[in-house]
């Protein structure tokens, strides 16, 4: 896996790409993250028509050390500081948060495109590095072929299954792996098989989550791929996806999806948790109202903000940094986007245990929580700081909030 494509700004992109350039990158992107790191776009997050893309762009130092994660990227213990998942220290430094979540029940699948064959051993590596027990891991087949690696690909489905097992370790763990290929080339994309395949796995084992840290610009014909993501004892989570507030992609603006937005965590210089903040000049996560999917029932109560159609997303969690291992990276890289946001607030979510029988149940019962500011408080967080968008209650920013603790989730 080599990551293809420096980001210098929406315009040298457009030059670039032409025609192929979806509007997600007409934004300027800018050259580093806003500690200062190089950004380095994989092949399979720039978004092209018709083609699904993931979530994720890599953001190493220059010259740094891949065989330990960069000190300065979270872990799955700062990050269970900061969101209340486990007893808390002071701060929730990165260096010293050593407590972790022991959680999960039932399972958790990741749909992705092409093949990551050494999954088990990459996803062993993070667990061991971190002190995390080994996951009941399943990597799955669609139609029982081994895919192709898909570049980029592959360090998405680390990402995936490496956060997602990380928040709730105890569930079982399943990755997708989709194959779509004729006599003459493959498609790089997902397939709703996959997904279907997906459910029934989390629903025979006896209900969960499924996390999907891809997505599309939204297109006019979308709604009629809503119902892969209705089956029973079965909630789902898509990234919001990086382009900023004004651009939506789907499934993360289906209804029957929980929408995952981005957000960045502040630090001191001693590594200690200051705030929350989104940051649209950085393009983080997405954000918006969807230009086709009608708004739903639990969605009435922002009715005055989102109008007729749905907003998104629905809750953010962190956007930068994450700390990944994968044999064909050289090992231990920093990643950045909603394809972490995603799979860590599905893990969240799993190891809270309540199973709710539909992701319908389970944004009915966080947007009734937003309706309660008492609730609200106690579990999100209302992310405010460093943008415009970003007003007190639900916004395209983080929507109801990042969250906080395992009650109402």
């Amino acid at each position: 896996m080599k990551p293809s494509v420096v980001i210098f700004s929406g315009t040298v992109i457009a030059l670039l790409l032409g025609a192929f350039l979806c509007p997600v990158f007409a934004q300027n992107w800018p050259l580093f993250t806003p500690d200062g790191r190089p950004i380095v776009i994989p092949e399979s997050s720039i978004p092209r028509p018709g083609h699904i893309h993931t979530n994720y762009f890599f953001a190493n130092r220059p010259g740094r050390n891949q065989a330990q994660p960069d000190p300065g990227d979270e872990t799955p213990a700062s990050v269970a500081c900061v969101y209340k998942l486990v007893k808390t220290i002071p701060g929730c430094p990165i260096a010293t948060s050593k407590n972790l979540p022991t959680g999960g029940v039932g399972a958790i699948a990741i749909v992705d495109a092409g093949d990551l064959p050494t999954a088990k051993q990459d996803l062993h590596a993070f667990s061991s590095y971190f002190g995390i027990q080994d996951a009941d891991f399943h990597k799955v087949y669609v139609n029982g072929k081994r895919p192709p690696v898909y570049e980029g690909w592959d360090g998405e489905e680390a990402l995936d299954i490496e956060w997602a097992h990380a928040m709730a370790p105890k569930a079982k763990l399943f990755l997708v792996e989709s194959y779509l290929c004729n006599s003459n080339k493959c498609a790089t994309d997902p397939t709703w098989e996959a997904v279907k395949v997906a459910s029934d796995l989390v629903a025979k084992s006896g209900g969960g989550v499924i996390s999907m840290s891809w997505g599309d610009a939204e297109w006019a014909q979308e709604r009629q791929f809503d119902h892969f993501f209705t089956t029973p004892k079965v909630v789902y989570f898509a990234a919001s996806g990086d382009g900023g507030i004004g651009f939506t992609i789907h499934p993360g603006a289906s209804p029957n999806v929980i929408a995952v937005g981005g957000t960045f965590f502040e630090r001191d210089s001693n590594g200690n948790f200051l705030d929350e903040y989104y940051d649209d000049n950085f393009d983080g996560g997405g954000g918006g109202i969807s230009l086709y999917e009608p708004r739903p029932a639990y969605q009435n109560i922002i009715r005055n903000i989102v109008g007729n159609f749905r907003g998104i997303p629905d809750v953010a969690a962190p956007f930068c940094f994450a700390p990944i291992y994968i044999t064909a990276g050289q090992g231990w890289n920093t990643v950045c986007g909603t394809s972490w946001s995603s799979p860590t607030v599905a893990g969240i979510v799993n190891a809270a245990g309540s199973l709710k029988k539909s992701t319908k149940d389970e944004l009915t019962m966080i947007y009734k929580e937003y309706g309660n500011p008492k609730e609200h408080k106690a579990e999100f967080y209302d992310v405010t700081k460093s943008d415009s968008h970003c007003m007190k209650g639900w916004d395209e920013c983080a929507g109801v909030g990042s969250v906080r603790t395992y009650k109402g989730k």
